[in-house]
């Protein structure tokens, strides 16, 4: 059986947080022991009707604003859509990036209830230098808060065949893999966050990704959370057909607890029940409340680590060389650790608290009309009546942020009026182009051109 002894040494000597490896061992020996990750459905059954935050009517209760961080994750470098500095950096709208509004969340909260709110981050190494200074330059009195940083682990790639560490002569960076973002609760323990927070005070914890501007913190959710003593709570929404290759929650059969079930975790076979909206109704939007204590009473309880399952992905060390050795990344997803927790509970949320930018699609209808800003969030344009545009930006040419700059070098297009766009090959847009109802543009040709100024509706070839 595969030892997990050259693997220990091997994060020891890049002196990786005990609690880290403990819970990168445990994800090891889940797939030494023959674990393949996969939730069948036949273990499962539908996740049961859940609370919706709209219909909360209790009095919001401020005094729990002062046991309450916010937390982002901010590890992410943006690599899917071409970028090589923290994603979190990218200007969203206007000269706003994602860091900007954020930090305007925190500020305008702290003077609303006359208290500071805590906020942390949780960075990479390839997100840290970046992120720190730009809050030196543009938010200095949070860049001089304590605790504002804590660092994400990495964890070595693993030979598909060996499972020993495995190696990259060219690139030595390359038998590194980030953890997945379950590592939240090994890097706040092996850091010395976790504790710090409890001996401060701090009971509750508020998780979001960074690039969701939908998540903010807010004191009716945090309310509920605190009176209902929950251990854990997860926010999700209802999916729709745009949704059904994401993760999903479910309960267990054997003891009824909630559960996730990440894509990774569903085996061909299970595929049409796994995307069946109908069935499994509820997404993880990656918005996490956490008890803090009980968090603790876990990790202390599993000899300092939280045992969350394991996601297998296979890979190439070298991921520009298709041909370079074939390894696992072994992952974990903090969402999934709802069934560490006893009692653990779910709410359905709007959409608007979750907002993801993940493609150049989202991008552009983020930085444009058909989004306006209110409290430093993005809110859907009255004026779209309550649908946002259905974008589908040509995949091959618009995959990198880049691409999508050049094309909108001149402005953003107004997209306030429009029902769906699709742009096919090369284009160049600005400011003075109103997209209007459905609308498709094409070009064939191997150069740019541009989209005509003024309205411009229904299907538009523009390759002669």
């Amino acid at each position: 059986m595969p030892s997990f002894d050259s693997v220990r040494a091997k994060m020891e000597e890049e002196k990786i947080a005990p609690s880290a490896i403990a819970a990168f061992q445990s994800t090891f020996d889940s797939l030494v022991s023959g674990n393949t990750g996969m939730i069948a459905e036949s273990t499962i059954s539908p996740a049961p009707a859940l609370v919706s935050s709209e219909s909360f009517t209790s009095e919001k209760n401020t005094s729990v604003l002062s046991e309450t961080v916010v937390l982002k994750l901010n590890g992410g470098l943006g690599t899917g859509m071409g970028l090589d500095k923290a994603k979190s950096l990218l200007k969203v709208k206007g000269d706003d990036t994602f860091l900007d509004m954020t930090a305007k969340q925190i500020v305008d909260m702290r003077k609303e209830f006359g208290m500071k709110v805590k906020f942390m981050l949780m960075n990479s190494f390839s997100t840290s230098e970046d992120t720190l200074n730009f809050f030196k330059e543009n938010y200095p009195d949070i860049a001089g808060e304590e605790g504002l940083e804590m660092l994400q682990n990495k964890v070595p790639k693993l030979d598909e065949v060996t499972l020993e560490p495995a190696s990259c002569a060219s690139d030595t960076s390359n038998e590194w893999c980030p953890p997945g973002h379950g590592d939240l609760y090994a890097a706040l323990e092996g850091s010395g966050s976790l504790d710090a927070l409890l001996k401060d005070g701090y009971k509750y914890m508020f998780v979001s990704n960074s690039d969701n501007l939908g998540a903010s913190l807010d004191l009716d959710i945090l309310t509920y959370f605190a009176e209902t003593d929950a251990p854990f709570m997860m926010e999700c929404c209802e999916r729709t057909a745009n949704d059904k290759k994401g993760g999903h929650l479910a309960k267990r059969i054997s003891d009824g607890q909630l559960i996730l079930r990440e894509s990774a975790m569903c085996a061909d076979e299970d595929e049409d029940a796994f995307q069946d909206i109908t069935l499994h109704k509820y997404f993880n939007t990656n918005n996490l409340w956490i008890r803090l204590d009980k968090l603790k009473e876990i990790i202390n309880e599993n000899g300092g680590f939280i045992p969350l399952p394991m996601i297998k992905n296979k890979k190439t060390v070298d991921p520009k060389d298709d041909s370079s050795q074939k390894v696992f990344q072994l992952e974990t997803a903090m969402g999934a650790a709802i069934e560490c927790f006893k009692g653990a509970s779910a709410i359905v949320v709007p959409r608007t608290r979750f907002a993801p930018v993940k493609k150049c699609n989202d991008l552009l209808l983020l930085r444009s009309d058909a989004y306006i800003i209110e409290n430093n969030k993005p809110v859907l344009n009255p004026a779209c009546n309550g649908k946002a545009p259905v974008m589908a930006l040509d995949s091959k040419k618009y995959k990198l942020v880049g691409a999508l700059e050049e094309a909108t070098v001149g402005g953003i297009p107004s997209l306030v009026e429009c029902t769906s766009l699709k742009i096919s090959g090369l284009v160049t847009m600005t400011k003075c182009t109103k997209f209007v109802g459905d609308v498709e543009i094409v070009n064939t040709s191997s150069e740019a051109k541009a989209v005509p100024t003024g309205t411009v509706t229904g299907k538009l070839d523009l390759s002669n």
